[in-house]
């Protein structure tokens, strides 16, 4: 067998010897045709067009080598498959495909279709170049875009200002009103804030004016100037004539307003002397002489911080007693019962109204003769019937009448047989109901008989 293919390796190598020998016998004898001039144009042509595909073939096949060559000094695709997928050089692969790089992509991965640049890149502004050919000196200026609010319109003020202010009266907060006033550009209008706040307080209660004092104040050096708001009372001096078509006391009111804002700092000491010998409007005149009249009383107190009184739900305790007492009495001695209507209302505690009524019950226990216990009648049964005092409030100012009559009867030692008196009276004349008559405490009566009885008590 060895021989045999041994044989066979020799004659396979002598064939194809024979047959480059005749190649090359064939391509001497063209040549020696062509040096012999025999050639038709047609045959020339075709003999250079064979020479130059035998060129290329040759240099191609040169190109294989070598990078065969190589691949094999490396190592990598030594006796690899070149059928195998693992074996061929991608011609799409982006890798080095002479095999000295270091297999990393190509630009470090920031190049190729639809990449814009590494990752973690940041891309600076550059100055545009002068020199540029493209470059225009009108598109390069540097513009700030800012959100701008439109200025308030003089019409759309007052429905803008009136909820704000409203809301306030209820939560008392100023900041919150003055984040609201920045988020407006009331513009030219900023004055007229201060005149609708004070128009709306003049027809409100007394804490309502004290908020509104307290809010101008924490305005003034923020949104609002001293210029601001001497033109706002300028102006609400000038309408006195139509505000005291819903506020008769209008006048009065907006003098106190004057002479708190001075006291505050919030307007000039000079205000008041700009008016002097100038005010024809007897309303005007009015207002400024009662501003000059409480500051001529305030004067070494910094702040009129009583001029609107204190807010019921901020008076202390003692004070409110201290007021209802003084109510009473003056009541008692005057028998007005519609300005002890206007007492109570201004205290603004309809909470504590439990407090007037006991108060009231025990100054008629503590009275001589039946003409305070029927002017307290009255009283009650006035509060009673316009709901100035509820049902909830007079069951308990009583019952803390009934629950203190132990310790009331040790200054008052008739206090038992007075209030049955008195519950009656109020039960006749509708003020109390049946259930509260009949809880009213009560204490058999007692007499001492004869010594003959050895002192004993009988009922």
């Amino acid at each position: 067998m060895a021989t045999e293919l041994l044989t066979r390796m020799v004659t396979t190598t002598i064939e194809t010897e024979n047959q480059d020998q005749s190649l090359f016998g064939e391509e001497d004898a063209l040549n020696d045709g062509e040096i012999n001039g025999n050639w038709t144009p047609q045959e020339k042509a075709l003999h250079e067009a064979r020479l130059k595909a035998k060129a290329k073939r040759r240099q191609r096949k040169s190109s294989r080598n070598s990078t065969s060559e190589s691949l094999s000094e490396t190592g990598e695709l030594a006796g690899g498959d070149p059928h195998s997928p693992k074996g061929k050089v991608g011609a799409n692969d982006r890798k080095s495909r002479t095999g000295k790089g270091r297999g990393l992509p190509k630009k470090g991965g920031a190049g190729g279709k639809g990449v814009w640049g590494a990752a973690g890149m940041v891309y600076e502004d550059e100055e545009p170049d002068a020199r540029d050919p493209n470059y225009d000196e009108s598109s390069q200026v540097r513009r700030i875009y800012a959100t701008v609010m439109p200025e308030v319109d003089e019409k759309e003020l007052e429905k803008t200002v009136n909820p704000i202010v409203r809301e306030y009266f209820e939560h008392g907060d100023t900041k919150e009103v003055q984040m609201l006033l920045k988020e407006l550009n009331l513009g030219s209008h900023k004055y007229e804030f201060s005149s609708l706040a004070v128009s709306l307080a003049l027809e409100g209660k007394a804490s309502h004016r004290e908020l509104t004092s307290r809010l101008l104040s924490d305005l003034s050096g923020k949104l609002l100037s001293q210029s601001d708001l001497a033109r706002a009372f300028d102006k609400m001096l000038k309408e006195l004539p139509d505000l005291i078509l819903d506020t008769p006391e209008a006048p009065q009111m907006l003098g106190q307003f004057i002479a708190r804002a001075i006291a505050d700092h919030i307007l000039p000491m000079s205000f008041l002397d700009c008016y002097k010998g100038k005010v024809d409007c007897d309303h005007a005149r009015v207002a400024l002489d009662r501003a000059a009249v409480l500051l001529r009383m305030k004067r070494e107190i910094l702040r009129l911080d009583n001029v609107w009184g204190v807010g019921g739900g901020q008076r202390p305790v003692k004070h409110l007693i201290k007021e209802m007492n003084l109510l009473l009495k003056e009541y008692l001695t005057s028998g007005d019962v519609l300005e002890a209507e206007h007492c109570l209302r201004d205290l603004e505690v309809p909470h504590f109204h439990h407090e007037l009524v006991y108060e009231a019950v025990v100054m008629v226990l503590e009275s001589k003769g039946d003409a305070a216990s029927h002017a307290i009648i009255k009283l009650l049964q006035t509060f009673w019937k316009i709901g100035l005092i509820t049902v909830d409030q007079m069951n308990r100012g009583f019952q803390r009448v009934y629950d203190e009559l132990p310790e009331i009867s040790l200054d008052v030692p008739h206090a038992h047989s007075m209030i049955e008196n008195f519950v009656d009276l109020c039960h006749q004349e509708s003020v109390i109901t049946k259930q509260l008559r009949d809880a009213c405490p009560s204490r058999g009566r007692k007499r001492f008989v004869s010594e003959g009885d050895g002192g004993l008590i009988k009922d």
